[in-house]
């Protein structure tokens, strides 16, 4: 059974290294494949060691791999050293897996943004030839022919025409000895030979995951610790005025209180302050807390509403706001006359609500600090942590726990520095933990969005012009003060990048002020951007008395690589040359979901709908249908679901499909019930009672993943499933009800509707 440990690169060197073992290493960067150079036959450690570990190979034939992501039920760490293995050409029984602390050396370990895979599917291939190679110099040497008479089989050397094998582990001390071959000496397996590149691949810890081994952030303990319960400012960026702990104190249990200090604007990754109780145990604090009195100066976000908001981003949606991508002349074509369009919509905050609240446990020692959490970015974590305690950065250790869901949150490292502050401030070590609440009332919460859409309609009902505003509060503003508009990266989801091919085309940007930390969810701006176009492009079709279908390939147009006007489109960190924007691609999941769904074959019913929508985004392309049912009271129910994707070259199909499987689940929260209020600048909401995720019944009861076979350099799969899933059931909805769905949640709406009341051409 494999299984993962979680361990400092210290402690992983000198485990592989007690018996003799051949360790490689890589960067970020291909050119650095190599670790550091040393003379053959040096057995001195510092000359055979390098910093950066990925592989390594001991004596007994154990394989050890660190992964360097981190692991939220994505299982980015059985894919990543499975691509290792393969091109190692590794009995993959014999693996060991290691998580990797947070360490420069190991590049990007920022597990967000759906680039994994991408980022890292060639360093892995390398790493794992580079070690392959270095075992067959070996083999050869030993048995004094030629390394290309050499090959491997599951961990072992072979020489055909001798019959001779030697395992990996017998060869271990030898290659240890060699130099690390340059990565033009390398010679990579053909896909045809890959063994679990493409292949199901049971998850490294199945066994160990259904039996409840892993240790969460939640589980983690160190000897002597204490915990903490933080009751933070109610409004974003306020502060204490004045607090009485006595009756907090009298709680048995509670040893303490401690101030924490409101963060110096921008908040990025501070805490954000307030009263910490210290107590033996997680309750005692809590119960504590509740018992402080604190007085508040709410500061000037005491005046945010959301509903007071939600008109203001309409206004101003309104409004000629800054262009980013311009073609054509919209405002000439607008004034022609002819059939104008015009819609809103409304997407508002969203909380992240993983399973596993924020927790982190830290102990300060001799101005140094280690570092508990279940993080999606280490290196940040150490980086935050450095910063507000005024030391280096590599005075501080972050050990990466297994985590219980992330979804974008975990890679903000604020409660790793509430721990690390406390730890220093009481001399013991301290586990923070937050509570569902403190999790849903102070989230880094994917933004909410004004979106209006205008066309221009030519005889053929296919648009002439094309016009589409979206104003949210972006990103950007926990980094930087008075930062008011979205920047490239987040504009380039769904917004700069519409795929359609119309030819006077304007997209702009409005202007709006943040009263809320606002962060990364999963797709983050994809999530209204793609609900707004393509939820207005169905609007269109059924206007036009059109399959949906047909006017969606009508608008997307004939395959090209799309000419992005000369807009700022940072492509998801990745080169345009190779991962351009590809309307056939875009094209052929449309039609591969439709087919897959029986689309062309649907029998419109009473109460019953299907919606198709299609998204590229994190370079990849995702096309959804979905399939609803809206009883006489306006339950809503879902049958079916079908989703084609193409994401370049396929690691693990089986990763793939829980993934999208996961984001159709995912984005049926977000129509169901996701939204965050405030009032008086306090969000309104707590918990899932009022903040609900979708229930076994409220999911879609079938998700079918149709997987494009694809030559393409690997895509992302975290994230681009839920944009096409969420507009597509929202077609689906009106479909089957007649009722079109511009602001979200559905929980706003009355679907409720009389018997037979459906219109068949919907469908």
């Amino acid at each position: 059974m494999n299984s993962i440990a979680n361990v400092s690169r210290r402690e992983f060197v000198k485990a592989v290294f007690s018996s003799g073992a051949l360790v490689l290493s890589a960067s970020l960067v291909p050119d650095l494949l190599r670790a550091q150079t040393y003379s053959p036959g040096a057995k001195s450690k510092d000359a055979v060691l390098h910093p950066n570990v990925f592989v390594a190979i001991e004596s007994d034939g154990t394989i050890s791999i660190v992964a360097a992501r981190s692991e939220m039920g994505t299982g980015i760490s059985t894919a990543l050293p499975s691509v290792l293995a393969d091109e190692l050409d590794a009995d993959w029984n014999k693996v060991k897996i290691h998580q990797g602390d947070g360490d420069k050396r190991y590049g990007d370990q920022d597990t967000d943004g759906s680039h994994s895979v991408r980022s890292f599917f060639d360093v892995m291939r390398g790493c794992g030839a580079s070690a392959r190679y270095m075992l067959i110099q070996a083999a050869a040497a030993q048995w004094k022919v030629p390394a290309a008479a050499c090959e491997t089989e599951l961990s072992t050397v072979i020489h055909r025409a001798s019959g001779r094998k030697l395992t990996y582990g017998q060869l271990a001390n030898a290659a240890s000895e060699l130099r690390i071959p340059d990565h033009a000496q390398l010679q990579f397996k053909p896909k045809g030979a890959w063994r679990y590149i493409g292949k199901d691949t049971p998850r490294y810890n199945i066994d160990a995951l259904c039996t409840g081994q892993p240790v969460f952030g939640i589980d983690q303990r160190v000897d002597g610790m204490l915990y903490a319960s933080i009751e933070r400012p109610p409004v974003f960026g306020g502060k204490i005025k004045s607090y009485d702990d006595k009756e907090a104190l009298q709680v048995r249990g509670v040893h303490q209180t401690v101030a924490i200090p409101p963060f110096d604007p921008p908040c990025a990754m501070q805490a954000l302050g307030g009263i910490a109780v210290i107590a033996d145990n997680s309750w005692a604090a809590l119960q504590g807390r509740q018992n402080l009195k604190v007085v508040w100066d709410n500061g000037p976000n005491a005046s945010y509403d959301s509903e007071k908001y939600h008109d203001e981003l309409k206004a101003t949606s309104h409004k000629p706001c800054k262009v980013i991508r311009n073609a054509g002349d919209v405002e000439a074509e607008f004034a022609n006359g002819g059939k104008i369009v015009e819609a809103d919509y409304y997407v508002p905050l969203l909380a992240h609500a993983p399973m596993e609240p924020p927790v982190a446990l830290a102990d300060f020692r001799d101005g140094k600090v280690t570092v508990w959490a279940p993080t999606q970015d280490p290196q940040t974590v150490q980086s935050a942590i450095a910063s507000e305690l005024d030391i280096p950065v590599a005075n501080v250790t972050c050990h990466v726990t297994v985590l219980g869901g992330g979804f974008g949150r975990k890679s903000m490292a604020d409660f790793s520095v509430e721990a690390a502050y406390l730890s220093k401030a009481v001399g013991r070590p301290i586990k923070v933990t937050w509570s569902r609440e403190d999790d849903i009332k102070f989230d880094y919460y994917n933004s909410t969005s004004a979106m209006y859409m205008k066309a221009a309609l030519g005889k053929d009902s296919k648009p002439t012009a094309w016009l589409q505003r979206s104003t949210f509060p972006p990103i950007p503003s926990i980094f930087k003060l008075n930062a008011l508009y979205g920047d490239p990266a987040h504009l380039a989801q769904g917004w700069t990048d519409i795929p359609f091919d119309i030819p006077n085309l304007r997209v702009e940007n409005g202007p709006a002020k943040a009263h809320v930390r606002i962060g990364w969810l999963r797709s983050v701006a994809n999530i209204y951007h793609a609900f707004a176009v393509l939820c207005f492009a169905d609007e269109l079709a059924h206007l036009a008395g059109r399959d949906p279908l047909d006017y969606l390939l009508d608008l997307i147009g004939p395959p090209r690589i799309l000419n992005l006007n000369g807009a700022d489109y940072p492509n998801y960190g990745a080169s345009y040359k190779t991962y351009p924007i590809d309307t056939g691609r875009l094209r052929r999941v449309l039609q591969l979901a439709a087919e897959k769904s029986g689309w062309a074959k649907r029998k419109p019913g009473s109460g019953t709908g299907w919606g198709i929508a299609v998204h590229r985004s994190f370079v990849t392309y995702v096309a959804s249908v979905v399939q609803v049912e809206v009883n006489e009271k306006g339950e809503l129910r879902i049958p079916r679901v079908d989703m084609a994707v193409d994401a370049g070259l396929i690691v693990d199909p089986m990763l793939v499909r829980t993934q999208f499987e996961g984001a159709a689940v995912f984005g049926t929260s977000v129509v169901r019930s996701g939204e965050i209020t405030a009032t008086n600048g306090v969000i309104d909401q707590s918990n899932f009672y009022d903040y609900p995720v979708a229930r076994i019944n409220e999911a879609p009861f079938q998700t079918n993943v149709h997987i494009v076979e694809s030559s393409a350099p690997p895509g992302g799969v975290g994230e681009p499933g839920v944009p096409p899933f969420i507009a597509a059931l929202c077609n689906a909805v009106y479909a089957a009800t007649g009722k079109r769905v511009r602001e979200l949640p559905l929980s706003k709406m009355n679907l409720a509707r009389q018997a037979g009341d459906s219109d068949p051409s919907r469908s």
